[in-house]
């Protein structure tokens, strides 16, 4: 198995470094030739509006948009954006994820903050929550992993996976075995 981590901008190494932890092999996807070679792809955290000027200038978007919605996606904080079909106020990006989305929904970088969160089918985790976006609304098509005081943080569809904060930034690697075992999946089908 191998995972490639978008590496245009954000916290690629950071993402590099937890799935190394669970002992799957990654790459840093700079080319979008690397996608043909990847069985899950990572769309990290960092600052989307930046990542979407990188993704056009480097002829990543339809490959992006054809990857993601057939094969195992997994997309933290940024990467939600990446992926939500509806970004409240805001261009859509790859569009895939059938979701609208509010970005910086729980305030600006000095809100930041940590809480556990307890997700369906994996546990409480640790969400660190940095300029983080929220789901406003999920279609019957999106499955709801996870809440915090009332919205949306997490979800999945298909093999599909979001979630509102960095998994990424704490020692918990459950949500990153969760992806494995999608990506597991999808090979064995």
């Amino acid at each position: 198995m191998k995972i490639g981590i978008l590496a245009l901008q954000g916290s690629f190494r950071e993402h590099q470094d937890y799935f190394s932890k669970l002992g799957v092999e990654t790459i840093l996807v700079k080319q979008p030739e690397q996608l043909d070679d990847i069985d899950g792809l990572v769309l990290p955290g960092g600052e989307s509006t930046t990542m979407r000027y990188l993704i056009d200038r480097y002829g990543f978007m339809d490959k992006l948009k054809s990857y993601c919605a057939t094969k195992p996606v997994f997309g933290t904080c940024a990467g939600m954006v990446l992926l939500a079909k509806e970004n409240v106020g805001y261009p859509t990006h790859i569009g895939t994820l059938d979701v609208r989305l509010k970005r910086n929904a729980f305030g600006r970088q000095v809100a930041s903050f940590e809480d556990v969160i307890n997700l369906k089918g994996i546990g409480d985790v640790v969400g660190v929550f940095i300029r983080a976006p929220y789901i406003e609304i999920a279609s019957d098509n999106v499955e709801v992993l996870g809440t915090y005081k009332d919205v949306i943080v997490a979800v999945k569809q298909g093999y599909q996976l979001a979630t509102s904060f960095h998994p990424e930034l704490t020692d918990d690697l459950k949500i990153g075995q969760f992806f494995i075992n999608m990506v597991d999946k999808y090979r064995n089908e």
